[in-house]
């Protein structure tokens, strides 16, 4: 009876660690992605739909006051932009691919706004996590500027992400069955 019960805890064991090590392999397949532009909700919207997405979060990056709040941010004095952390599977898309989406589907040139949207959090930004993320980075921007475009976006080291706490402002437009305001496809690439 001894020898079946070990028996049993060492093919317990033996499948708990193989689950383990495929966890372990599935969360080594995702990378992230931190964009800045404009109103968090438009972006998101348009990295929600790009293949290989995995998931977004809407929060804020690049400021100087730690777990600030959407009312805190919206003062334009934390130094933070509305940000969108992105999860992707590298295997169904890259970086360049989402960075090209990025710069598509919101206004590079202007400073501190995004159509009707103004202030320091409305910024565009690329908060790189890696130097891989930051040459792609600065490879779009001089592509765009050999094409004329007078690029503002901001290409800095992440800081640290705050995701937002209100539920409410998470997945919105898919809440609210609405289209972003301030965010449109415009091909430049």
């Amino acid at each position: 009876m001894k020898k079946i019960i070990s028996g049993l805890w060492v093919v317990l064991l033996s499948i708990f660690s193989m689950n383990a090590q495929t966890n372990n392999t599935k969360q080594k397949t995702m990378e992230r992605a931190l964009f800045a532009s404009g109103c968090y909700w438009g972006t998101e919207y348009y990295m929600q739909r790009a293949e290989g997405v995995l998931s977004t979060t809407v929060g804020y990056c690049g400021g100087h006051v730690e777990n600030p709040t959407y009312r805190q941010v919206c003062t334009g004095t934390t130094g933070h932009a509305e940000t969108v952390e992105v999860v992707y599977d590298p295997e169904k898309t890259d970086y360049e691919t989402l960075a090209r989406l990025f710069f598509e589907t919101h206004d590079p040139t202007q400073v501190n706004r995004q159509g009707p949207d103004i202030g320091e959090q409305y910024r565009s930004a690329v908060f790189y996590l890696n130097d891989k993320q930051k040459k792609i980075a600065e490879k779009l921007v001089a592509e765009l500027e050999t094409k004329g475009y007078d690029v503002a976006t901001e290409i800095s080291p992440a800081t640290e992400f705050y995701e937002e706490r209100e539920d409410k402002h998470q997945d919105y437009y898919n809440k609210t069955g609405g289209t972003p305001y301030c965010h449109g496809y415009t091909k430049r690439f």
